[in-house]
């Protein structure tokens, strides 16, 4: 895979749209599963993005664990 480049517009939208399209694919395969599960879902799939501390990954993790996704990509993920 190419490296990404942030400072370059079109790579971040790249990296943005993955992140977002990953993080929605993990809300609609494990809404309703219990937050320690999904973050290490999110964890493997998601190793080294900026931004994305442990803070970050339980927030994510609590609001797929109600059934939410908080990618903005769909609607309710279950």
């Amino acid at each position: 895979m190419p490296e990404t480049n942030l400072t370059d517009p079109q790579d971040h939208y790249q990296s943005s749209e993955h992140l977002f399209r990953t993080v929605h694919e993990i809300a609609s395969a494990h809404a309703g599963r219990p937050v320690p599960e999904v973050m290490g879902v999110l964890r493997q799939r998601l190793p080294g993005v900026p931004g994305l501390d442990e803070v970050e990954l339980r927030r994510l993790a609590e609001q797929i664990s109600v059934g939410r996704d908080p990618s903005g990509l769909g609607g309710p993920a279950i």
